[in-house]
């Protein structure tokens, strides 16, 4: 597929606001051991889940006691049937407070997923979803690509450790790249050969050639994730092939 395909898809999805992406586990699975040291203990949040589609919720509920974790949310915009992929039609939103398992069998069943609703519809910005991300130690989620913008500006304001996916073009923009400069966020080890599959409810919606007809998911080239915790990579040294030559690389003149 041409890259401008790939990239188009992203545009669509912003401009029509269908920004429901739902991360596979693989990808997570990939990406989440990088960070394990830093769950120990720790609230995890997924402030933009709908655990019936989101394969976060899966990975932190199944994973919990080996990452040690202290508490899991992951809240979701008007559902309320705990078995069913949202299709935003219920009347009232939900979220999740899982504590681990109590049974011993290490599945995380419904008898040990406390399920409240919110009074409003879930959204990020809401107070409701506000109090419980103050809870949080780590936020962890695929946010709505066309809101990234206030979503990290959300997590900065309220000084939250986070794991976050989004576009690749993020780092250029003007709310973004003064947090890359001043090491406030930084890309973490991103998908597979570049390749990001997503569960979307509208599959059809984007280029021909991004969509997978027989996993029915769609394919992105330009997300990545971006984070503020340590990881390694930002210590791997940088393997320099040429020295600094002023003359071959001029400063621009004003």
């Amino acid at each position: 597929m041409a890259s401008k395909g790939l990239n188009s898809n992203l545009s669509d999805a912003k401009n029509s606001r269908q920004d429901e992406f739902y991360t596979q586990l693989p990808d997570i699975e990939r990406e989440m051991k990088h960070y394990r040291k830093h769950f120990k203990g720790k609230t995890v949040y997924l402030n933009c889940d709908d655990p019936r589609g989101s394969q976060f919720f899966h990975y932190f509920s199944y994973n919990f006691e080996k990452l040690g974790l202290k508490k899991l949310i992951a809240s979701c915009y008007k559902s309320q049937d705990v078995d069913l992929f949202s299709q935003k039609d219920a009347e009232q939103a939900v979220y999740l407070e899982y504590e681990g398992d109590r049974d011993g069998d290490r599945i995380p069943g419904p008898d040990e997923i406390e399920v409240k609703q919110f009074a409003g519809d879930g959204d990020f910005r809401s107070s409701e979803s506000i109090a419980l991300l103050k809870q949080a130690d780590i936020v962890v989620t695929n946010p709505p690509f066309s809101l990234f913008r206030e979503y990290v500006a959300q997590l900065i304001e309220y000084e939250k450790k986070f794991i976050i996916v989004g576009p690749k073009g993020a780092v250029t923009y003007k709310e973004i790249f003064p947090l890359v400069r001043d090491n406030k966020l930084w890309v973490g080890y991103g998908f597979q050969s570049g390749n990001a599959f997503f569960k979307t409810m509208h599959p059809t919606d984007y280029a021909k050639g991004v969509y997978d007809k027989e996993r029915d998911l769609v394919k992105f080239r330009n997300v990545t994730w971006y984070t503020n915790l340590d990881i390694a990579k930002r210590h791997e040294e940088m393997v320099l092939f040429k020295p600094f030559s002023e003359e071959r690389y001029p400063a621009l003149q004003d």
